[in-house]
């Protein structure tokens, strides 16, 4: 089962049953250190939004605001990933505890890239792991906690990102692999381009996606479509 819905999350999962989640990977929308204007960064990194630490039209939902969500759909003994930087860290952790969510730990992504900034360049980003209810242990205990995945973003027929933040389908798929089984359902709230759904549809989970935005909900539907490893799960 694949079921995409274009629209505002919040709204949205407020018809989602408390208990019926299975997992959630996600990587909410929030506001990056500001940039500076160097001769070296190019594009959107020198514009206004950029020296203001704003990415997308739609950057300004709160942790505060879906977290109880996310506690309230899971099921008991699930897992809770949450992508974010250093600048966003503490607050999403302290909320989510208040929430009512274990914080385990956090992964790091290593990108293989890096991405100018003041204090040093930035090439990882954190991946908070918060778990609902009592102990569970990920599929593949051999994982390390550092997943070094390159980034490769996909480009439209000018050359642009189709998505500033697209995340790799195979770092998606550790994380969907590791904490859920075949036909559990997999929530992604910010899905983007539709990296997790695809994750999804190749490891037999269900997947339910949304996204705010119509371009990139678009996008993520029709590369979710055209991935040829769904099996049905009906």
């Amino acid at each position: 089962m694949i079921d995409l819905k274009c629209g505002d999350c919040l709204e949205i999962m407020k018809d989602i049953p408390d208990n019926s989640i299975d997992l959630i990977v996600t990587d909410p929308p929030y506001r990056t250190t500001s940039r500076g204007c160097s001769g070296t960064m190019g594009g959107y990194w020198k514009s206004e939004k950029a020296k203001k630490g704003i990415i997308f039209d739609y950057n300004n939902i709160s942790c505060e605001d879906y977290l109880p969500h996310f506690y309230r759909i899971l099921k008991e003994k699930t897992i809770c990933y949450i992508m974010c930087n250093n600048v966003n860290l503490i607050k999403i952790i302290n909320t989510g505890i208040e929430c009512g969510f274990k914080f385990v730990k956090c992964l790091i992504w290593e990108k293989g890239n890096k991405i100018c900034g003041r204090y040093y360049m930035g090439c990882f980003e954190y991946i908070i792991l918060f778990r609902k209810g009592g102990d569970r242990p990920i599929n593949n205990c051999g994982t390390p906690d550092i997943l070094s995945i390159p980034i490769k973003k996909l480009k439209d027929e000018n050359g642009k990102n189709l998505h500033d933040t697209e995340k790799p389908v195979e770092l998606m798929k550790v994380l969907v692999e590791n904490s859920s089984n075949e036909l559990e359902t997999v929530l992604d709230p910010f899905m983007g381009i539709g990296s997790t759904g695809i994750a999804c549809k190749e490891l037999n989970r269900n997947f339910i996606g949304m996204e705010i935005d119509e371009k990139y909900f678009n996008i993520a539907k029709d590369r979710i479509e055209k991935c040829n490893k769904w099996e049905d799960l009906d």
